[in-house]
């Protein structure tokens, strides 16, 4: 039984909880990132995190009607959680989802939302540190992970460390790199509001292009840190007909499969 606890509902006990956990809206609304934020609030349970979400009262980060070039969307959805984020007066944000992450840290100051914001996997990494989070028994036996590299968590935010540091962590695997990583890394093939317009044309998709990459390394686990990135590639793994073979996950799930949570 997971805890999730509402901010609303702390608020009217004149609680105000450490952590603001942004859901987003992959994380909400899409079957397969619901897997994603149900692995989070399991680490954080079990590492007694003082956290809340926003429930119904978080909107879109605004992220896509960004990359999308509406900036008058952009700036009218960003304001309005602004808007209930100070009213709770929050402090601290961590989300799952790298997209989310760039906006709330870098574009919503200049809106009036000053927060320090965190990727799961930089928090998670902060909880290993504090031994807040115990990864000494973690374990995936035999199994070999490839890391694919978000582009709004590596190259735009410059973030490369903190998810290897935990799969290095995890027991029985072992951490392979593509050709292709950290600075050099190639994009999945979704962001800058890629995911929702059609094809141009090309002789590849670009998520088929980085599947091939992580496929060449034999690994048999694709770890993302993004739930964006974990469709595409997942949709590459289906395409060259390996998902028998080869898993896509993100982090935190192999963080709470690994700890049997």
């Amino acid at each position: 039984m997971i805890k999730v606890p509402v901010i609303a509902d702390l608020f009217a006990k004149e609680i105000e909880p450490d952590i603001l956990f942004w859901v987003g809206s992959a994380g909400s609304f899409d079957d397969r990132a619901k897997k994603i934020t149900r692995a989070f609030v399991k680490l954080l349970n079990r590492a007694n995190v003082d956290f809340a979400v926003l429930g119904t009262e978080e909107s879109s980060s605004g992220d896509v009607a960004k990359r999308a070039g509406n900036e008058f969307l952009f700036q009218m959805q960003a304001m309005t959680n602004i808007e209930v984020l100070n009213a709770y007066n929050v402090k601290k944000i961590v989300t799952a989802c790298p997209h989310s992450y760039n906006t709330l840290k870098n574009e919503y100051p200049e809106l009036g939302g000053n927060y320090e914001v965190l990727h799961h996997t930089q928090f998670i990494q902060e909880l290993v540190q504090q031994g807040k989070l115990d990864l000494s028994d973690s374990n995936l036996e035999n199994d070999t992970i490839t890391f694919h590299d978000p582009c709004y968590l590596g190259r735009a935010n410059k973030e490369y460390d903190a998810p290897r540091t935990l799969l290095k962590a995890i027991g029985g695997s072992e951490l392979v790199e593509m050709k292709r990583s950290k600075s050099n890394s190639l994009c999945c093939g979704a962001g800058g509001a890629q995911m929702f317009k059609d094809s141009e044309k090309g002789s590849m998709e670009i998520n088929d292009l980085r599947t091939k990459d992580a496929l060449n390394t034999k690994a048999n686990v694709i770890a993302t840190g993004c739930p964006f990135c974990n469709t595409m590639l997942t949709d590459g793994v289906k395409l060259h007909k390996k998902e028998d073979e080869v898993v896509v996950k993100d982090v935190a799930e192999l963080l709470a499969d690994s700890l049997g949570l």
